[in-house]
């Protein structure tokens, strides 16, 4: 009776390690060495030797990690739409004008709860009115009313702003 295990049998138990982890851990990856570890079982019961077991077990699970993440990413998420955060989520959103807008100077909107630095696109914008917010450019947002037509930030007031 062989008191030393085998090396198809120590491969079993580290598959069976790996599966133990993977149930009690919450991220999802260790079951791809528990089926390396199963391939490299397999290996070692056919004899062959500890560099090609231990090379099979690192392929099959890389493998089927590099292919895990590539299947849940184009078939379960390919409908998720991209969630935008910070100064990305404003572009769109409505604020209300704090201090007048005017063409020179500039005013304060409030969005979020926040006050920002506010430039129009559309001309003077009177205190209190809705504005929706078209482009954040550093700490400024480029505002116009909700009823205006989409424009573009005038080159000229973009290029005095910077300076």
């Amino acid at each position: 009776m062989d008191l030393f295990p085998s090396a198809w049998q120590l491969w079993v138990a580290a598959a069976l390690a790996f599966g133990v982890l993977e149930l009690k851990l919450t991220g999802f990856g260790l079951v791809w060495f528990s089926a390396g570890a199963l391939v490299a079982s397999l290996a070692a019961g056919l004899g062959l030797t500890f560099l090609l077991q231990l090379g099979l077990f690192c392929a099959v699970s890389a493998g089927l990690f590099a292919a895990s993440r590539t299947l849940f990413k184009n078939v379960f998420m390919r409908d998720a739409s991209h969630l935008k955060t910070g100064v990305e989520a404003m572009v769109g959103q409505e604020a209300v004008v704090m201090e007048a807008i005017d063409a020179p100077h500039g005013g304060t909107v409030r969005i979020n709860g926040e006050l920002w630095m506010a430039r129009s696109l559309t001309g003077a914008i009177l205190a209190g009115e809705l504005v929706t917010v078209e482009q954040v450019e550093g700490l400024k947002l480029w505002v116009r009313r909700p009823s205006a037509t989409l424009s573009s930030v005038p080159s000229g007031e973009q290029n005095q702003e910077k300076v």
